[in-house]
């Protein structure tokens, strides 16, 4: 896959195509390597033209391109990819973080044991960033196995709780 590192969510366009869960679902089929929006809508269990209107929105915002064009039977098949291997920055728009939580909870429900933690811990800024940088380096150097082996997806969110009166 020849594509940037990190892709930093910073403008409205990338905050419109992350406020949908799909668009989050196509970015995770993506990240097993470039696809045809009718390998795509087989595997996402989606319409052609469904697939075809949110790889429109992801590419106008940078997330995807055309890996590779291909001929078949007197027409042309596009190879789309992610323009990242992942994705950094702000997660301030409340939709966009909503629908990577829908994203995510679609693929839970297909794993019989999920290991999914939420814990709130009192933490002073020097330990917040501590963790932040090891929880980073923890996914970020992670090695890929072979093309043949299953595929995990990880989520990790460090986030400040809002004071609340006791």
């Amino acid at each position: 896959m020849n594509h940037e590192t990190e892709l930093e969510v910073r403008t409205p366009a990338h905050f419109k195509a992350l406020a949908h869960p799909f668009r989050h679902r196509l970015l995770f089929a993506l990240g097993s390597g470039p696809a045809t929006i009718s390998q795509l809508a087989t595997g996402l269990g989606a319409g052609k033209g469904t697939v075809a209107h949110h790889l429109k929105v992801l590419a106008e915002a940078g997330m995807v391109r055309v890996a590779h064009t291909r001929q078949v039977r007197g027409g042309t098949e596009q190879y789309h990819e992610r323009a990242f291997r992942r994705l950094v920055g702000e997660t301030g728009d409340a939709g966009a973080t909503t629908a990577l939580f829908g994203a995510v909870a679609e693929e839970l429900a297909g794993d019989p044991d999920p290991l999914l933690h939420l814990r709130h811990l009192r933490l002073t800024p020097a330990q917040a960033e501590r963790l932040r940088s090891t929880l980073d380096g923890l996914v970020g150097d992670a090695e890929e196995a072979g093309p043949d082996q299953p595929r995990y997806g990880v989520l990790v969110s460090l986030y400040r709780r809002p004071d609340r009166p006791s």
